[in-house]
């Protein structure tokens, strides 16, 4: 971890509504002082920063006398937009005597789905941290429907992790990472690979303020490991874990990235979009998707599943119902129907006016296995 964090160029940290809350709601200014300077530890050391914070809606609970979360949704709106601007201003009084500046973010999952909303925001991203100042995320959570809503703030810092292309995903809770209650009773130091045994190991929420419990961050674990993030999941209540860190000497669990790093557009195929539609292919084409690295072509298209317009993104799955490929239709669903199974010269017959034959191109592709 010391190496892996060492040679970081950029980080997200995530904390947790029971990191920088009591359980009323109020805000930890000592803690909150306490991240602020060990942020600035990793800048000084040349490691962007972007923290993902909950606590609005707790903040705001608090405001307005709530001692549980609220379930009404218009309840929860209310909640977050008296807290959020309470919790930037802490955060810029935090971080004002670093020197530095904060940046709010607020996001709904419909900013990253539309690809212009997505290069929208990366790109705010570039700009703020090239100018040293700290983007500090969260959930729109003030006009977010259930359609759109990201969940939990686990998922969110996934996702940003993912946007950012950053080396490492930092999730600080309450517990000292995941522990294998059912087992040891011991930390997992390290997580290879997320397998269904890991998996069991999540819990639900355990707190009023909290969302996703253990089990969200395995799951944004499992999102930031296939866009070539590590996560490292370990206590905030630890004032010094940053810091440890940096100096490899902090207690948590820590979860392998897989090798590769997908490209900027493949990421977003990957986990920003939620497919319209499916398209089943046979087995020689899942061979040659998966194996050969072509295009996937009418001929090896046995049905399709959704009603979804040209452009559209849809999953690719086997004739055994396995999904392992995402990517964008050229055809709309209806045109799908009458090609599927036939060759390019039977296609241009159907299409005269097209120049490109293929279903899915590969640039357009990325595989799930």
């Amino acid at each position: 971890m010391h190496f892996l964090l060492k040679n970081a160029k950029r980080v997200v940290i995530k904390l947790g509504s029971r990191i920088l809350t009591d359980g009323s709601g109020k805000i930890d200014g000592a803690r909150i002082h306490q991240i602020c300077e060990q942020v600035r530890l990793l800048l000084d050391a040349d490691i962007q920063v972007v923290v993902v914070s909950s606590g609005a809606i707790g903040r705001g609970m608090g405001r307005l006398g709530y001692t549980r979360r609220p379930t009404e949704l218009d309840a929860l709106q209310a909640c977050a937009a008296v807290g959020q601007s309470v919790l930037t201003e802490t955060w810029q009084a935090g971080f004002t005597p670093q020197g530095l500046n904060v940046a709010q973010i607020l996001l709904t999952r419909e900013d990253l789905r539309a690809r212009n909303r997505h290069v929208a925001v990366k790109n705010l991203f570039e700009k703020l941290l090239a100018d040293r100042i700290v983007p500090i995320v969260n959930e729109n959570d003030s006009v977010s429907t259930e359609e759109i809503r990201f969940g939990e703030n686990d998922v969110l810092s996934a996702l940003v992790a993912s946007l950012t292309k950053a080396d490492m995903l930092i999730i600080l809770t309450t517990m000292p990472g995941l522990v294998d209650f059912e087992g040891t009773g011991a930390v997992v130091p390290v997580v290879a690979v997320v397998t269904p045994q890991i998996e069991a190991m999540g819990g639900g929420p355990a707190s009023p303020l909290s969302v996703g419990g253990m089990r969200s961050k395995i799951e944004a674990a499992k999102t930031a490991t296939g866009s070539g993030c590590g996560v490292f999941i370990g206590s905030g209540e630890d004032p010094g874990i940053i810091s440890l860190l940096l100096e490899g000497k902090a207690t948590g669990t820590f979860f392998v990235p897989k090798a590769l790093s997908l490209v900027s557009k493949k990421r977003w195929l990957a986990f920003f979009q939620s497919p319209a539609g499916t398209v089943r292919v046979d087995a020689g084409a899942g061979e040659a998707l998966l194996n050969g690295g072509g295009s996937l072509l009418a001929k090896g298209v046995t049905g399709h599943r959704g009603n979804f317009p040209e452009g559209a993104l849809v999953a690719i799955e086997g004739p055994e119902g396995n999904t392992f490929a995402r990517g964008v239709s050229q055809y709309a669903s209806n045109e799908l129907q009458s090609i599927a199974g036939k060759d390019s010269r039977e296609i241009q017959a159907l299409f005269p006016e097209r120049k490109r034959l293929e279903v899915v191109h590969r640039d357009s592709m990325v595989m799930l296995a």
